[in-house]
């Protein structure tokens, strides 16, 4: 005699599956999209603006409105990509829409700090080799140290920075 618990459903004919009852297929579904978000947040991907001004959007079309004007290489975060436009969050957390011809892949980060200074290495105790002001753009060029980045001023001037003192990685 077979004892059943909740709702089953019936393999397929051939199939050589074993029958799954309502409840475990349930769980398996919770399961994932509990998981999901998870190994999400490590793929997170970064765009910045290639063109010299570019409008962000409430929606993805050219007669939506029109919320900001951005400039090169500001960093954004990708959410959404859909045909020819990406919707993409800011330094601030907000959401809004540009279109795709007008990112690059290429990545920058913007200094969150009131003052970022970048170092000969990535150490706190290095020296100095540049200060710059908050919201200036700087190009991302590697991961290094735990906490810190190598990157590129538009002077050409090469440094680390703390992560904390950045956004867009």
């Amino acid at each position: 005699m077979r004892v059943r618990s909740g709702n089953t459903t019936p393999a397929r004919a051939g199939s050589g599956l074993p029958l799954m009852s309502t409840s475990l297929r349930f769980f398996a579904a919770c399961a994932f999209a509990i998981a999901l978000p998870a190994t999400s947040a490590y793929a997170t991907d970064y765009v910045s603006v290639a063109d010299n001004s570019a409008v962000l959007y409430d929606a993805p079309s050219l007669k939506a409105k029109k919320l900001f004007v951005v400039s090169r290489y500001l960093p954004l975060e990708q959410v959404v990509s859909l045909d020819n436009w990406v919707k993409v969050r800011d330094s601030s957390g907000s959401l809004a829409w540009i279109e795709k011809r007008a990112l690059s892949s290429k990545r920058f980060l913007v200094a969150t700090a009131s003052v970022t200074i970048l170092r000969q290495a990535p150490e706190i105790n290095a020296a100095a080799v540049l200060q710059v002001r908050q919201h200036v753009a700087l190009e991302w060029l590697e991961n290094t140290a735990a906490g810190w980045l190598k990157v590129r001023h538009q002077d050409g001037v090469i440094g680390y920075v703390k992560t904390t003192d950045v956004w867009g990685d």
